[in-house]
């Protein structure tokens, strides 16, 4: 038995149980076909319920699963069978309100896939290696925030999408004058 809270995943799938964002941090699932598999099971098992208004709480193949639904996203969080669903629930609350502070309040897959950048980095704030660093929103996103540079920043310290942004905004105004 372990002594720490650990997850075993983390999802966030659009209305059709495709893949937004994803991170595992276990080898339960070998191989990424064994993981959409599970991800598309997870997915047909929870997709008729109403977990619109709040967290819900499944056992799936020996695993619990809580999960909630906003607009066109799933969010997933994974634990093993011996695992304390509220410490499970409490990280997917965090994930799910970080993302809609981050998102400002727009929380719709087209919305989600512009800013992959910063839901990534968002899992990367709430667990690492699977054991739960962070489940309070404000300060999962104050961190992914101070990551994010503005576009006046120099380009060695932008991420890739802001470089791309910039350079692509450089282009357009040399290419109308």
């Amino acid at each position: 038995m372990e002594l720490c809270p650990s997850i075993k995943n983390i999802l966030l799938l659009d209305s059709e149980g495709n893949r937004v964002a994803v991170k595992y941090y276990s080898d339960d699932w070998p191989t990424n076909s064994a993981k959409e598999a599970f991800e598309r099971a997870v997915f047909t098992k929870t997709q008729k319920t109403n977990a619109r208004t709040e967290t819900e709480i499944t056992m799936f193949d020996n695993y619990i699963v809580v999960y909630k639904f906003v607009q066109d996203l799933h969010f997933f969080v994974t634990g093993g069978e011996n695992e304390n669903e509220i410490i499970l629930a409490t990280v997917l609350q965090g994930f799910f309100d970080a993302v809609g502070l981050l998102l400002r309040g727009n929380e719709d897959k087209r919305e989600a896939l512009e800013n992959l950048d910063l839901i990534l980095l968002c899992l990367d704030e709430i667990v690492d290696g699977g054991v739960i660093l962070e489940s309070d929103a404000n300060v999962i996103a104050g961190k992914v925030d101070s990551h994010s540079m503005d576009a006046g920043a120099p380009l060695s310290e932008q991420t890739i999408t802001q470089a791309l942004a910039t350079a692509r905004e450089h282009l357009t105004r040399s290419l109308l004058q």
